[in-house]
């Protein structure tokens, strides 16, 4: 059986789907879209233009045999330009993820800066996920790493943040960052953005203005 055939299965009649927003942010051609393509339709395209603003996908996730969790994705732009829009879509937002180039140090700086934000802006109870991507760039070519993974992890484990190394061409860890944020947001804790409702049956939709990335 296929993924989608089991994702949809498991969001049969009767199981509770929360809804979960998650905004991505991070520095420009870090690889967002890329990942949240692969995560919402398994697919991966090298020649992605540059996100404007922001796109909005949904994906249904089922956690276990009794809830879904539909995540409400906004993938934001990384230009500096839409910087200042970024409070827009993380405001009240109970997950988001912060992306990184682990081949690009400047990246890691500014991921630093996302984490700042968000702790001082953001819903005080967020749970935020860091993600180095481009895994698969350094599993071929060691000496392209520029951040370790120690250290990422240990700023992780310091801001109390989820913490991935991810590649949006392989599809490594992907699925299981956004299987952490589920399992680590308080589903049944009422929200403004949040909602319990029962099934008839699952679905995924997903739109999307593309980012030009090598990921």
């Amino acid at each position: 059986m296929s993924a989608a055939a089991q994702q949809q299965q498991g969001t049969a009649r009767g199981t509770r789907l929360v809804t979960v927003k998650v905004v991505f942010l991070g520095d420009s051609a870090v690889g967002k879209s890329s990942m949240v393509l692969r995560y919402v339709k398994n697919s991966f395209d090298p020649y992605k233009d540059s996100t404007i603003g922001a796109a909005f996908l949904t994906q249904t996730e089922t956690i276990n045999p009794t809830t879904a969790v539909k995540f409400e994705i906004w993938d934001t732009a990384g230009q500096e330009r839409y910087r200042s829009l970024a409070p827009m879509y993380y405001r009240n937002a109970p997950g988001a993820v912060v992306v990184y180039d682990i081949t690009q140090a400047a990246s890691f700086d500014k991921a630093k800066q996302w984490v700042k934000e968000l702790k001082r802006n953001a819903d005080e109870n967020i749970v935020i996920g860091l993600a180095g991507n481009k895994l698969d760039l350094v599993t071929e070519q060691p000496d392209k790493r520029a951040i370790q993974t120690a250290d990422a992890e240990a700023y992780a484990n310091e801001a109390g943040l989820i913490f991935f190394e991810t590649s949006a061409r392989t599809s490594e860890n992907v699925r299981e960052l956004f299987t952490a944020i589920a399992n680590r947001v308080p589903l049944d804790q009422p929200r403004n953005n949040r909602q319990g409702i029962n099934l008839g049956q699952g679905a995924s939709t997903a739109t999307q203005q593309p980012e030009r990335c090598s990921c």
